[in-house]
């Protein structure tokens, strides 16, 4: 009697494959998370530099200090009392004294290397003109304030073109050179324009030709009272920046991503998978769905960084106090505080959705190879 061949050994083989396969995917993400890292870190300096417009900034805070001085040293009545030259001497004192305290006495590539470090562990600083609608002037606070309206505006919009156009990209393929299909072809094109360009056309249609949708704005003014009130609020003021987004997007994502449906299509693992007998709807989930994620998410993911660029104008147009106007807003008032704080987050939320994309990537398609951490 043979005995049978026993499956112990391959066991820890297979354990094997699978850590060398972990510690790969680990370098990998390693190497992105330190390259995105390098990348901010580039980003936020060359921020801090532009941000001082050559020096100009420093001058008008030197102002900016001494007048405060002025005014603070005016509101006692024994300043007044005092001789010239010691009142003068008072102000130039104060002025020294909070000079040193800010630390512009210093070089700026000294301070400039400060507020970097600063900035990159979110010690964000005090904000010099602007405030939270609590009154608050730390940076932190003022744009925590601000950042889940850019989250949920951008997350919604985002989460719905990638859906709608995948569920409508794979119908197309179904369908490759139907009335429909040449008619996504036609208005891929249009996505050239950026969401802010739909938006002030939404806006002059909707809202002030057929007045059916607010201009702008998060909710009405006073808020409803009720959640249900507010939510209801809260979405119709969404509709016209979420479908500015939308129509800035999606269809070129169609038109692509249709694209990579009809190439996985026409394998031939495809063709065997027909002949096999296998439903249609199995065939589009397991071998053309899931090899053509990957390209999908890459092209994504370069629509993930247009949109994210263009969302200070977007917020503008529609009057979204989002992170985007609140960045537009502090500039206006050259607040280098809020600017360099905008600038940062909006780098890390950035580096958050390429890293978490790239490990995704990396997950869904076989023929990556995560070595020595390149692809």
């Amino acid at each position: 009697m043979i005995p049978e061949a026993s499956t112990e050994p391959r066991r820890p083989s297979l354990r094997r494959a699978r850590l060398r396969d972990l510690r790969h995917l680990l370098l990998f993400a390693l190497g992105r998370l330190v390259a995105l890292l390098a990348t901010v870190l580039v980003g936020v300096y060359l921020t801090i530099v532009v941000a001082n417009m050559g020096g100009q900034v420093d001058e008008l805070r030197l102002v900016q200090i001494r007048s405060e001085v002025v005014e603070t040293v005016r509101a006692d009545p024994a300043f007044f009392d005092m001789p010239g030259e010691e009142r003068n001497a008072l102000v130039a004192r104060q002025v020294a004294l909070e000079v040193e305290r800010l630390r512009l006495d210093q070089p700026f590539v000294v301070r400039s290397l400060d507020y970097l470090k600063r900035a990159m562990s979110l010690d964000l600083g005090r904000a010099e003109q602007m405030h939270s609608d609590r009154g608050s002037r730390e940076v932190r606070d003022i744009i925590t304030e601000r950042l889940p309206a850019t989250l949920l505006l951008f997350g919604t919009a985002n989460l719905l073109v990638f859906f709608t156009a995948v569920f409508a990209a794979l119908r197309l393929s179904r369908h490759y050179g139907s009335a429909l299909d040449r008619t996504v072809i036609a208005l891929a094109p249009s996505s050239a324009a950026p969401g802010w360009f739909y938006g002030i056309f939404l806006i002059l249609l909707l809202a002030f030709v057929f007045p059916l949708l607010p201009a702008g704005g998060m909710v009405t003014a006073p808020p409803p009272e009720g959640r249900l009130a507010y939510a209801a609020s809260l979405i119709r003021h969404m509709l016209l920046p979420v479908a500015a987004m939308f129509l800035s997007s999606i269809f070129v994502s169609i038109y692509s991503w249709r694209t990579f449906f009809l190439i996985h299509a026409s394998e031939d693992y495809v063709e065997m998978a027909r002949a096999k007998g296998l439903s249609s709807r199995r065939i589009e989930r397991r071998y053309i769905l899931r090899p053509a994620l990957a390209p999908i998410i890459t092209s994504f993911l370069l629509m993930l960084i247009g949109l994210w660029s263009g969302a200070i104008i977007l917020e503008q147009v529609f009057n979204w106090p989002g992170l985007g106007s609140l960045l537009f807003q502090a500039i206006g008032h050259r607040d280098t505080p809020v600017i360099i704080g905008g600038v940062v987050i909006f780098a890390y939320l950035l580096a958050a959705t390429v890293f978490a994309l790239d490990i995704l990537y990396a997950l869904l398609d076989p023929r990556v190879r995560i070595k020595g951490g390149r692809r």
